[in-house]
């Protein structure tokens, strides 16, 4: 069970924002700061030799999570960049081809949305797929909304603020049909949901280092071959030959070395993990479940890690203040939460404005313990 534990410092929720450090990749990205702090591209001298090993064995440790080849994972500085090297990356040849026609769905973060609605400022066509009140992207929908000019679907692995994951492989089931490429962002689930990952029919998946307890301003692509032809990406930037000119600069080694070892630490210790989120959010639901919470989404599709809740007629601004001693969570994304606006996602999903305002989201890790739940409990007792 998940060791509950008084502390002054509120036990962290909120590990779909940013996850803690695994102490173990911390231990491996201190020594490449202080005692490997070689440049990969240094090709005279045993610096430069190791800073290129730790990189390649990073290849290979990601590479594995999603059974792809080391040399179709490429560097760059998180989700967001892989997001808009892959949709964006793919325009000239679109462009060239005349497939103009792009899908996304409703619920996707904004690292899609946002390149998605440049694309259509350059002319191209966008559906956006609705999803059900579950919060997932039905199948059908995707072959109702295919053309034969359809040159690129983006669909996103798991949903940060709802924790639903999308039917990836049913979707991929569908493009078994069609050639267009598919994109799934995958920084909630990669290093936490295996098999889809692995599916051939994914060509291009975006990862996230500080999603999976490696350090913050590290991330990939992969870029999957079809046959013996990687997807035809452009770089978006320039000013050197770094991986393989897609994508330019001097390699953060302390970063990826500190990727790689998350990711094989996830591949490695996914039962473990899994039982004590599963564990774990069977506590907190049973000491929240006298006030009846509302829970987003198709709880059989969620993420064990994840819980996005509402207490009936209690703001979760009140509920967040009323907690703020004990756990630190959120009512959303934290890439929008300077902004007031409902939830994009919850209004896809069909819930009410008045509900959305009610809204939070829990998240927790391996590394979590468990907060002090009869306080919790009280908390929200006290505000009714």
């Amino acid at each position: 069970m998940p060791r509950e534990v008084l502390r002054t410092e509120p036990i962290y929720l909120d590990c779909n924002a940013t996850s803690p450090i695994e102490p173990r990749v911390r231990d491996l990205v201190i020594c490449f700061l202080d005692e490997e702090f070689g440049n990969a591209g240094s090709r005279t001298h045993a610096y430069g030799t190791r800073a290129k090993n730790a990189i390649e064995r990073a290849r290979r440790q990601i590479s594995s999570v999603v059974d792809a080849q080391p040399d179709e994972v490429f560097f760059t500085s998180g989700a967001t960049e892989s997001d808009n090297l892959a949709i964006l990356g793919l325009v000239p040849e679109l462009e060239k081809r005349g497939l103009k026609h792009v899908i996304t769905s409703q619920i996707e973060h904004k690292a899609v949305l946002e390149p998605f609605d440049e694309l259509e400022r350059r002319g191209f066509s966008m559906t956006r797929l609705p999803v059900t009140g579950g919060g997932y992207v039905e199948p059908d929908a995707l072959t109702a909304a295919l053309r034969p000019n359809t040159g690129l679907v983006s669909v996103m692995h798991a949903n940060n603020e709802t924790g639903i994951l999308q039917p990836i492989v049913d979707l991929a089931g569908v493009l078994n049909r069609h050639p267009a490429y598919f994109h799934v962002d995958a920084a909630q689930g990669f290093g936490k949901d295996f098999q889809t990952l692995r599916n051939r029919r994914v060509d291009l998946i975006s990862i996230s280092g500080h999603k999976i307890y490696a350090p913050k301003g590290i991330g990939a692509l992969v870029a999957r071959r079809r046959g013996f032809i990687r997807p035809p990406l452009t770089p978006l930037m320039f000013g050197g030959g770094q991986e393989r000119g897609l994508r330019p600069g001097t390699l953060p080694v302390h970063l990826i070395a500190g990727l790689g070892l998350a990711s094989e630490l996830a591949a490695g210790e996914v039962n473990v993990r899994d039982a004590h989120n599963r564990m774990f959010r069977h506590a907190l639901l049973e000491a929240l479940a006298p006030f009846s919470p509302r829970l987003q989404g198709d709880q059989e599709r969620c993420q064990p890690h994840v819980v996005n809740l509402a207490f009936e007629d209690l703001d979760s601004e009140a509920v967040m203040l009323a907690w703020k001693d004990l756990v630190a969570v959120s009512n959303g994304s934290a890439c929008t939460s300077h902004a007031y606006s409902p939830s994009h996602v919850l209004l896809a999903m069909g819930v009410e404005k008045t509900r959305i305002d009610t809204a939070l989201r829990l998240s927790w890790s391996h590394l979590t313990d468990l907060p002090d739940l009869v306080s919790m409990a009280a908390a929200v007792s006290r505000l009714r």
